[in-house]
Parts: C-alpha cells; sequence; structure tokens
C-alpha cells in the first residue's frame, strides 16, 4: 500500500507539484529547487513567452551540464585506468625481478 508519507510538495517556476518518491526529501527539495532556479534564470535571462519554452529552454542547460560532467567524469576515469596500469606494470615488474 502506498504511503503519502513519501510526498513532498515542491515549488517550481510559480507552480506547487506534489512530489512522491522513495529518494531522501532534502533532495528532492534540492532538485526541484536547482530545477526552478534554472527556469528563472532562463526566463530573466533569454525572454520567451511561455512557460513551456522556458522549461525546455532550462532542460537543455542542465542535460548540457549533465554531458559536460559526464564527459569530464571519463577523462577522469580514463587517466585513473592509465595510472592503475602503469602501476600494476611496476608491480609485475619489481616482482619478476625478486623472484627471477
Amino acid at each position: 500500500m502506498r504511503s503519502d508519507k513519501n510526498v513532498l510538495k515542491v515549488r517550481i517556476y510559480g507552480a506547487e507539484y506534489s512530489i512522491r518518491g522513495q529518494a531522501d526529501p532534502d533532495y528532492i527539495k534540492a532538485v526541484a529547487e536547482y530545477v526552478d532556479a534554472k527556469m528563472l534564470d532562463v526566463d530573466k535571462n533569454v525572454r520567451v513567452d511561455s512557460a513551456l519554452k522556458v522549461a525546455i529552454l532550462a532542460l537543455l542547460n542542465i542535460a548540457d551540464e549533465l554531458f559536460r560532467e559526464r564527459s569530464a567524469n571519463h577523462g577522469l576515469r580514463s587517466d585513473l585506468e592509465e595510472k592503475i596500469n602503469r602501476l600494476q606494470e611496476l608491480i609485475d615488474k619489481r616482482l619478476s625481478e625478486h623472484t627471477g
């Protein structure tokens, strides 16, 4: 049975939404505040005539941030894997020197 204790009311771009989820309420609130701030920023900087267009432009900005973070994360992961491989080679070399 569903419980209403997991419902949180948030305000985004002047409208109230009831969000039901398993995530921590503080996390849900922070995400909603982030989306609200993005929408308000778009509205302030790019004059558009509808909330839907503001939402789409904000979504594009958020998606751009996500893609950039993923790309940066991939670069860091590649660097880390390269360092791990170099360390493994050094360890293998040292071990072979002591056993051979």
